[in-house]
């Protein structure tokens, strides 16, 4: 049997999208979104959490995201999530990233939402693209 790996967010931009190009020409925009949930602790206060996640978006889609997407934007990210891990001085370290395949501004006009879908015509190759290729 096989898995999915497919992660759906809607958050807001913390920053203008960072948008580079590869050395073979290929477009690279890095971004990070946050996500906040409200609930109620267990004494009925009203409690928010926000977590923020790391968003890498290729090609067509990088370009589109570069143009389009500036801070505070609220926008929908669907697309597998990667992970990586290394040892900084003596301790294991952890990095979690989504790799978006479909971008979706949300919001009103006044905010350049147009409720269009993008999906990603590239996707990175299998393992990822070589670190030395990643102008960041």
């Amino acid at each position: 049997a096989r898995g999915v790996n497919k992660v759906i967010l809607i958050g807001n931009l913390g920053a203008d999208p960072e948008l580079r190009y590869t050395a073979s020409g290929t477009a690279v925009a890095k971004f990070r979104i946050a996500t906040t949930e409200v609930f109620n602790d267990k004494q009925g206060n009203r409690q928010e959490r926000t977590d923020w996640h790391r968003i890498t978006a290729w090609g067509k889609l990088a370009e589109i995201c570069g143009q389009y997407l500036s801070k505070g934007r609220q926008v929908y990210i669907g697309g597998p999530i990667r992970n990586d891990s290394w040892e900084q001085d003596g301790v294991k370290r952890y990095s979690y990233e989504i790799v978006a395949d479909t971008m979706q501004m949300l919001g009103g006009a006044g905010d350049r939402g147009t409720g269009r879908d993008y999906e990603a015509p590239f996707t990175p190759p299998e393992g990822g693209v070589p670190d030395d290729d990643i102008p960041f």
